[in-house]
């Protein structure tokens, strides 16, 4: 999370909502930027230029089931770079976070049992 606002997202917000306008999607601009107002004003976090992708998508037409896709491929390029920087130098790059497994005993299921 940004401390202050990502510039990316001070853009994607007024396109959603020029959008959400054009296209008679603006109760879900509405319904994002009171979420942006309250988390703001409850955890002080700002949100980053993700946190309007999906009205915009919405607004756009591309279908719910790309969102994921859409994203994914927007960091294939960053994700590739950190692959080829941790190649050339032999070593792997390691997150400042370790992970614990699942504390609150979480199940889940198989898609393919679904």
């Amino acid at each position: 999370m940004y401390r202050t606002e990502d510039p990316r997202a001070t853009h994607l917000r007024a396109l959603s909502e020029e959008l959400g306008k054009r296209t008679g999607h603006e109760k879900l601009f509405q319904f994002s930027r009171r979420m942006e107002e309250t988390v703001k004003a409850v955890k002080g976090l700002v949100p980053n230029v993700d946190f309007y992708s999906a009205s915009t998508y919405y607004s756009l037409g591309i279908p719910i089931d790309l969102y994921t896709p859409i994203f994914a491929v927007s960091r294939m390029s960053g994700w590739t770079a950190h692959a080829l920087e941790q190649y050339r130098n032999n070593r792997l790059i390691r997150p400042r976070a370790d992970y614990r497994g699942n504390p609150d005993g979480q199940t889940w299921i198989p898609l393919e049992e679904r």
